[in-house]
């Protein structure tokens, strides 16, 4: 229905053109809302205000010749000008029903658009370091990113997931050292493990792995590993005692570091991969990090923008001059010891990106990589790509609570709540449903005992329960031996004369803006109210209305609105990566 009075408005503007009332290159937004208030009608415009100015006359008086010119439509009852020059639009009650019709028509299809145009979008999300099993953190991101995805399809984009899979650079280096020295012990090795490796059980599983596929084949003495590595904390600096293990390790093994490290870099992508599989996250592309050493694009951007005068060199290392560009200081690309800098792959990264021409890059990060768009932005800046096709999403941390209590988490010490052990807890369905319950970059709250309660409370049990509930009646009806007729339920809609039956269809007409709003705006929280206050509508109705009586009109057309019903809470609950089970 919105659209049908975009496009009669559209014709309005047409007309008063031709007459001469309306600047021939006037090309205006036309914007149709629903009302607040059913007093003010169905349907509001306030075209006729952005109008005023090029038609050169006051925004009630543009009104009124828009009205002038409307067509007569039997869908609309009449139309009024209200306050400054709004125009509100009251709908015919059975045109209201309309939408009915179109759900069960277009079925999983219904609240797609074309409002992206096709734009190819990249969406990087979760993109976490493989140093170990993801936690509840990235299960935010995860769920943001993949439900994100899914919305920009539907409204239109051509849209690739990826995950950056950073398997280059010092952290994966400590990964492959603690995993070694893990190893080393089950050899028989007396190791004093540094306080700055990684000390998850995760890591003695890998350890065992590595023994069980290579023996004692890359063992070596505990004297050999720690002679003359500087001291570790608390007396010495854990920092300059990794970074010796880890060149001690590299000595030591000679090309059978790279076993070790290969080794511990597929265990835990494996490990995530299935982990995000079982989340329902899947992504079109893994892209490596090392595969931008390989290809050399690293070092043509960095000496590319050497030449264009972006980076220079003070005390050994190289920095890039991100200040130019708004950055509040330089970054370092190279370090001094010949290393280069996460920055300067990411640099490459993003180069890549445009390289495989995506209009849009999206990018999902954590919270507290805020600091670091600045820098990135100014890198496309000096590479003279377009900055503003850059769209960083921040996520905030989520923390758990139960009973009460907040539940603690920490990373390197491997004391932390897996997105695993999350799941077995709630179930897939609350998760997913839960992590997307609020914008992106506001902190959340994840209330473990609500996620697994069976009550009207729970916001996902609550949407579950009222497409489980349509199916039992579906079922039931079979079993009396009044089935659904769906094709008489349409041509009885009429007959669907209750307020909460109008409230119903009017509450489906809205969810094609929903999801196009959703996807533009980038915030899939509204979906999920939008689920939530179509199942209280639905509650509502289903506890005041019987629907299997006797007279057949009106039993197949409040079948079929709620059929109706079913299949939008079930395209809903699908963008968000939630089940619509049949039975609860």
């Amino acid at each position: 229905m919105k659209n049908q009075i975009a496009q009669t408005l559209s014709h309005c503007i047409e007309q008063l053109k031709q007459a001469g009332q309306l600047p021939a290159e006037v090309t205006p937004n036309i914007r149709v809302d629903h009302t607040r208030d059913k007093a003010h009608g169905d349907f509001a415009t306030n075209l006729a205000l952005t109008l005023a100015k090029p038609a050169g006359c006051a925004p009630r008086e543009m009104a009124e010749r828009i009205v002038a010119v409307l067509p007569e439509a039997d869908w609309l009852v009449k139309v009024e000008i209200a306050g400054p020059g709004f125009i509100n639009f009251f709908v015919a009650e059975d045109s209201k029903l309309s939408a009915v019709k179109t759900v069960l028509e277009q079925g999983e299809a219904y609240g797609r658009s074309d409002a992206g145009q096709g734009q190819a979008v990249l969406v990087e999300f979760v993109s976490a370091n493989p140093t170990g099993p993801l936690h509840v953190g990235h299960g935010r991101g995860a769920a943001y990113g993949a439900s994100l995805s899914n919305l920009l399809e539907a409204a239109g984009f051509e849209v690739t997931r990826e995950y950056y899979v950073n398997d280059a650079g010092r952290q994966m280096d400590i990964l492959a050292t603690s995993v070694w020295l893990r190893y080393l012990e089950l050899c028989g090795e007396k190791i004093a493990f540094p306080s700055n490796g990684y000390q998850g059980d995760y890591i003695r599983d890998i350890a065992a792995s590595l023994k069980a596929a290579h023996g004692e084949t890359l063992r070596h003495a505990a004297e050999a590993v720690f002679d003359g590595v500087p001291a570790d904390a608390p007396e010495g600096d854990k920092e300059a005692h990794i970074d010796a293990l880890i060149e001690r390790a590299r000595t030591l093994l000679g090309e059978a570091y790279e076993t070790v490290h290969r080794t511990a870099l597929e265990a835990i992508l494996a490990d995530i991969r299935e982990d995000l599989g079982e989340f329902r996250v899947t992504f079109d592309n893994w892209f490596s990090e090392r595969s931008l050493f390989d290809s050399g694009l690293v070092d043509a951007v960095i000496e590319k923008l050497q030449q264009a005068g972006y980076v220079y060199e003070k005390e050994g290392a190289l920095w890039f001059r991100s200040t130019e560009f708004g950055d509040e200081k330089d970054r370092v690309v190279v370090r001094d010891n010949g290393v280069k800098t996460y920055f300067a792959s990411d640099i490459a990264y993003h180069l890549n990106k445009f390289e495989r021409g995506f209009e849009r890059l999206i990018d999902i990060w954590g919270a507290d990589h805020h600091g670091y768009i600045p820098r990135v932005r100014a890198a496309l800046q000096a590479l003279d790509l377009p900055a503003e096709a850059l769209e960083v999403l921040l996520v905030q941390f989520a923390t758990l609570w139960r009973g009460g209590e907040k539940v603690p988490m920490s990373t390197r010490s491997g004391q932390f709540v897996t997105l695993r052990q999350l799941r077995e807890e709630v179930g897939t369905d609350a998760a997913r449903f839960f992590y997307v319950m609020r914008k992106s970059e506001q902190h959340m709250d994840f209330d473990l005992d609500l996620a697994k309660s069976q009550s009207n409370d729970n916001p996902v049990y609550y949407i579950q329960y009222a497409h489980a509930r349509l199916a039992a009646v579906l079922r039931q009806a079979e079993e009396k031996g009044m089935p659904w007729d769906r094709k008489a339920g349409l041509a009885a809609l009429g007959a669907l004369s209750l307020e909460s039956e109008q409230a119903l269809a009017a509450e489906l007409a809205k969810f094609p803006e929903v999801v196009a709003r959703a996807a533009l705006n980038r915030e899939p929280h509204l979906v999920a109210y939008y689920l939530r206050d179509l199942a209280h509508g639905l509650h509502s109705y289903y506890n005041a209305t019987p629907f299997l009586v006797d007279q057949p009109d009106v039993r197949n057309a409040r079948l079929t609105l709620v059929a109706a019903v079913q299949q939008v809470i079930r395209n809903g609950l699908t963008l968000l990566g939630v089940s619509a089970p049949e039975r609860m």
